[in-house]
């Protein structure tokens, strides 16, 4: 068990690292995933507020999507932050994991993301 929260600290601490290297250059997109849901928020850290965010939880997502814990809800919610950043002008951001793998739900948001027009 310590050495698994050793691991998570470590991916946590690379990961912010290269988001400071960054920092005030491009705003940064923000994953979380719990058990039930993912969350992403592109957050503009120089005026220390959030542009835009989507997640599982919101009303026309719960309705549409079987599970909020699922890579396809997470492809949906990484298609639909990806958009509202373009409608707000925000075309490139840094990817911000926090301390979770790249794969699976992660993976599936930022690929969506990609594709959907932002680049990272």
């Amino acid at each position: 068990m310590a050495n698994s929260n050793k691991l998570v600290a470590r991916r946590q601490r690379r990961t912010r690292l290269k988001i400071q290297r960054s920092k005030g250059l491009r705003p940064r997109l923000s994953v979380f995933r719990s058990g039930g849901h993912i969350y992403a928020q592109i957050i503009d850290d120089v005026a220390g507020r959030t542009l835009v965010a989507a997640s599982t939880l919101e009303k026309d997502q719960r309705k549409a999507l079987k599970s909020g814990s699922t890579v396809e809800a997470a492809a949906v919610v990484g298609k639909l932050v990806a958009e509202r950043a373009t409608a707000q002008g925000v075309k490139e951001v840094v990817f911000d994991r926090g301390s979770f793998r790249y794969h699976g739900r992660v993976k599936a948001l930022a690929d969506a993301a990609r594709e959907s027009g932002l680049s990272f």
